[in-house]
């Protein structure tokens, strides 16, 4: 799905000589995935990214699945989980599986360090805050309500606006979904070519690559903390990374708005598919948005009951009204597991009918295999969530 992007100086042609103003060649870098096989993008920096002065261990993940294998409906309650740490430091692991990592961070601080996810991809979806990610490619400005894709191998830093809200301490919250996979449109909003097809609920003008590519010209130790074998290495790096001087490719960060996907209506309810907004190995990603009901007089806007076969749901609240839902909040995070129906809670089917709309705002992402929920959540969950469709 990504569209070629050039930014910066380049020479006519790849891989030709191409120097600065002293007669020295720009080093060339091509970062992109499965090989040379997949999507890239070649930089052209002022140093070479290869001179590493030292590497040092800084943590290790061992992520420890809840003891008890009950199955049940589960509610976490995110925002009662304090703002501690930098956004990769201070991350908090979630729900895990094979093709999915799900981690919550509330930042109290910035990092001086670059990031480097070099064994997933990443989606950050911006829950609350504002500010811009610095990378190799240039800068993404972003605020509430933004995903932001960050393919493995993308060195970032993210930096946060000052904010006097009130609804939570940290300088953001991020929701972070890890993936072994990489993050695209579904495949039946792109033609063969890969661009989005009319109907699609984006378009390529939605989509937000990097901007304002600075050349950074420093030497010194500059920290990059770099995330493989399920460990965290810190790198230094005798020169700034961001010392690109242009770069052309498919290969780079990007963002999408939320307020930007186009959510649609029919007759009757229909079913969550079109809310779809990533695919991804072995997951979904979708949004929901505030929009019309449905328009038939007859119509019952609340969603059936349903068995998620092969499928657990989990859904992030970023407002506090949701249709089908009761006791849930802004920040609240529930898991329905395959195995058990859920449906609306008492009496929101029969409230829904006639309403003419909803102003709800969630993120659901649905992994064909079963997630399991991280060891020690107990502290803001929500325990009488799975009762809570007794009247």
């Amino acid at each position: 799905m990504p569209y070629y992007q050039k930014r910066g100086d380049l020479p006519r042609k790849r891989h030709m000589q191409f120097r600065n103003s002293d007669g020295e060649l720009y080093p060339e870098h091509l970062v992109g995935n499965k090989g040379f096989e997949g999507i890239s993008s070649l930089l052209h920096h002022l140093r070479p990214p290869t001179t590493i002065k030292s590497v040092d261990l800084v943590h290790e993940y061992n992520l420890e699945a809840d003891p008890d294998p009950r199955i049940r409906h589960r509610h976490f309650k995110l925002f009662d989980l304090p703002a501690s740490g930098d956004p990769i430091l201070g991350r908090t692991p979630l729900l895990f599986n094979p093709d999915l990592t799900a981690w919550f961070v509330r930042p109290s601080e910035e990092t001086e360090s670059f990031y480097r996810n070099a064994q997933a991809d990443e989606l950050v979806y911006v829950i609350t805050g504002s500010g811009k990610l610095e990378t190799q490619f240039g800068e993404i400005v972003f605020k509430e309500g933004d995903y932001i894709v960050v393919p493995r191998g993308v060195l970032h830093r993210f930096h946060f606006d000052a904010t006097d809200n009130n609804r939570e301490a940290g300088l953001a919250s991020l929701l972070v979904l890890e993936a072994p996979g990489y993050f695209r449109a579904p495949k039946r909003y792109r033609n063969e070519h890969g661009q989005l097809i009319e109907g699609a609920p984006y378009s390529e003008r939605d989509i937000r690559p990097p901007t304002n590519l600075q050349t950074v010209d420093e030497t010194g130790e500059f920290p990059i903390l770099v995330k493989q074998y399920d460990a965290l290495s810190q790198v230094i790096l005798d020169h700034h990374p961001c010392d690109v001087v242009g770069w052309d490719g498919y290969f780079y960060p990007w963002a999408l708005s939320i307020h930007d996907f186009e959510p649609k209506v029919g007759r009757f309810h229909l079913p969550p598919p079109v809310h779809q907004t990533f695919e991804c190995e072995g997951f979904v990603v979708c949004s929901f948005c505030p929009r019309p009901f449905d328009f038939d007089p007859e119509s019952v806007p609340a969603p059936y009951a349903h068995s998620n076969v092969m499928s657990d749901e989990v859904l992030l609240y970023v407002s506090d009204e949701f249709m089908s839902r009761k006791g849930i909040s802004f920040g609240s995070m529930t898991l329905h597991p395959d195995g058990i129906p859920h449906g609306p809670h008492p009496g929101r089917t029969e409230s829904s009918i006639g309403q003419k709309g909803t102003d709800e705002l969630a993120v659901m992402f649905d992994s064909f295999r079963p997630l399991k929920v991280v060891k020690g959540l107990g502290q803001i969950e929500d325990a009488s969530y799975m009762t809570s469709w007794i009247e």
